[in-house]
């Protein structure tokens, strides 16, 4: 049990896709400046990821290795179709506001990495998990992108009025500088938790000894 917390924890910090492995920045730079938009983005590549995982593992003794990347790639891009379908047919707003962009998740690295990595050689259940944890690490770093930037940039949350009519807002946040300077501090705050985390780990490890 706890092998599989684990699996799925690690995507949340230690390898959390965006603020520890620097992956697929594009979507954080591009759909932040709201926090609805990266939220929705966020759950289309938590959906993808989780559902390319356990395709991968299932078919994962039938697959050649010469082959396999194409064949990630076709089931990355067949999952990508349902999910587009799916929006354009049952939410066409979040479709409107992010058809640009879902196209792109074929091409996201840590989706493809994943497979790779790790669902091609693990069973269904713990690769679940890996898609689960990854793609809720990136769901949450988008989010939380998105919070700042819409908070300082426009003064707002989900649209809603936080700071009253008289904040003058700081409309960096809310372009492309403002996403890289966000990403940046978060990678770094990220970066000394994880050489702390280490640091306390390997004290406990010596007092054992």
């Amino acid at each position: 049990m706890k092998n599989l917390w684990e699996i799925f924890y690690k995507g949340l910090f230690d390898q959390n896709p965006i603020f520890r492995l620097a992956l697929s920045l594009c979507p954080a730079l591009a759909v932040t400046s709201n926090v609805y938009n990266a939220l929705a983005m966020g759950l289309s590549v938590m959906f993808v990821i989780t559902a390319n995982n356990v395709v991968v593992s299932i078919f994962r003794k039938w697959v050649n290795p010469k082959v396999r990347v194409p064949v990630y790639i076709t089931s990355i891009a067949t999952i990508v179709t349902v999910l587009i379908l799916t929006l354009q047919a049952y939410l066409p707003d979040i479709y409107k506001e992010l058809y640009l962009y879902l196209n792109l998740i074929v091409v996201f690295a840590i989706i493809l990495a994943r497979a790779e990595v790790f669902a091609a050689k693990n069973p269904v259940f713990p690769s679940f998990l890996d898609g689960l944890g990854m793609g809720a690490g990136f769901a949450g770093a988008m989010v939380f992108i998105a919070v700042v930037r819409e908070l300082f940039g426009n003064g707002t949350l989900m649209g809603m009025p936080v700071f009253g009519a008289s904040y003058d807002p700081a409309l960096i946040m809310i372009l492309p500088p403002g996403g890289f300077i966000v990403i940046g501090l978060m990678i770094a705050s990220f970066n000394l938790i994880g050489q702390h985390q280490a640091k306390l780990k390997e004290a406990k490890q010596g007092s054992d000894a």
